[in-house]
Parts: structure tokens; sequence; C-alpha cells
């Protein structure tokens, strides 16, 4: 899968700390210029659906897991690899330094007909909803988060957000 661009975040200034590995996959589901995603009231941004993938579970699998879960999302097809991205930040866990992150992006299709979904309880506490969003919207809401350095910003937007950015310019237009 092409690498769409390796991320160090800015907290970051060494690599050689104690990592904690992590493989996500995320979903690109598109329906005209919309573009379905997750909206998180704490961090007051949009990212894609999708997660961390379980040690004993394949990739693709966790995928579908985590869109249906996130989501509703029923009959989940996988068209196409979209690219990745590598990125190294901070880690929440004082028993690491760092979270060294690959997150592979898939382009997907659902049933229009979603479910209900099914959030983790700490998803329901930051105020996570699935929502359609025209995807430039979309972008220039997260860009506005970023100029703005809100306090609550996490530090997912920036991965997020250049992700959308190639999205809109390669399947979009």
């Amino acid at each position: 899968m092409r690498l769409i661009k390796k991320l160090i975040h800015k907290d970051v200034t060494d690599l050689n700390g104690k990592t904690f590995e992590r493989q996500a996959a995320r979903g690109i589901i598109l329906r005209g210029s919309e573009i379905l995603l997750l909206y998180t009231k704490r961090y007051n941004d949009y990212s894609f659906p999708g997660g961390g993938v379980e040690m004993d579970e394949d990739l693709l699998d966790g995928l579908k897991r985590e869109l249906s879960e996130e989501t509703g999302a029923k009959n989940i097809q996988i068209i196409s690899e979209f690219g990745m991205i590598d990125e190294y930040r901070p880690h929440y866990d004082s028993e690491f330094d760092l979270i060294h992150m690959i997150s592979y992006f898939y382009v997907c299709q659902i049933d229009e007909e979603q479910e209900e979904a099914q959030l983790e309880d700490y998803e329901i506490a930051n105020g996570t909803a699935p929502v359609w969003i025209d995807i430039h919207e979309a972008i220039r809401h997260n860009k506005e988060v970023i100029a703005n350095q809100e306090a609550s910003m996490g530090y997912s937007i920036e991965r997020e957000t250049l992700v959308l950015e190639w999205v809109a310019e390669e399947l979009c237009e």
C-alpha cells in the first residue's frame, strides 16, 4: 500500500523511547461529495470511522468490525486500498513514551440503510457520532480547529485532515 505520509507529532523529540506499536484500519465511504465520518464533540473534529485492530485480528476483518460498530454500516464491501499514514505521537500511558501507529485507509461501500451505531463507553462520553457531511466542509472545519489550536484538539486531527484532502482531490473531483 502506498505511503501517504510519515507524521511525527510536534511533541515527539526522540523516536528511541519505549514504543507501543499499533495498526489501525479506517474506511473511506463516499456518497457523491458526502463522506461518512465520525464527529467527536470533545475534540470538535471529524475523523474516519475505523480504529485499532486486535492482535489476533485480520486487518480487513478489523475494519469491517469497526465500521459496523462505529457507524452501524451493513454489507460492508472493501473496494480498494487508498494509502497509509505512518505516525509517531506521544502515548497517554505512562508505561510507554510513544505510540507508533500505521493507519491503513480503504475505500469501502455499505448499504444505504445503516443500523444504530454500537459505540464504546469512551466514544459516547466524548460525544462521538457518525455523520454524513460534505467532504469540503469537513476539511474546512478541521483546518479551522487546527488553526485555532483549540485546547481540546486531539492528536489525530492532522492525520485525518491530510487524508481527507487526498480523498477530496483523488476521489471527489
